[in-house]
């Protein structure tokens, strides 16, 4: 029997793949995206100080009700409300080596819409 390769080790790949390309900036910092089964995490990453400059995540007090999706697109306006916050308008957008589909795609979008650049 052919064994089929785990999913997160083929994500982990793509993740590198991507990764080996992109980097952040204080200027335009990384908007990192991290999905689990239950909730998802943003970060805004400068990668030449190797520091986390904001974060939002479903697990987030001022984040509730709703579906993932729902949830995914909250997580992103309150990530870009913390980046203009601190002067941030522009950024790269890094998917973590996932589809830019459904949640991903819906916390990019609704990072967007609340004054994001990418």
């Amino acid at each position: 029997m052919i064994s089929k390769p785990d999913k997160n080790k083929v994500r982990l790949k793509r993740h590198g793949r991507v990764r080996a390309k992109i980097s952040g900036t204080a200027e335009c910092p990384r908007l990192n995206v991290f999905r689990s089964n239950k909730n998802i995490y943003a970060q805004l990453i400068d990668d030449v100080a190797g520091v986390t400059l904001a974060s939002a995540s479903t697990l987030d007090k001022d984040i509730s009700g709703g579906n993932k999706t729902e949830l995914a697109s909250a997580v992103g306006g309150s990530i870009a409300k913390k980046a203009t916050e601190k002067g941030i308008k522009e950024v790269v957008f890094d998917r973590g080596g996932y589809l830019y589909h459904g949640r991903v795609a819906a916390l990019a979008e609704a990072a967007r819409e609340n004054g994001l650049e990418f």
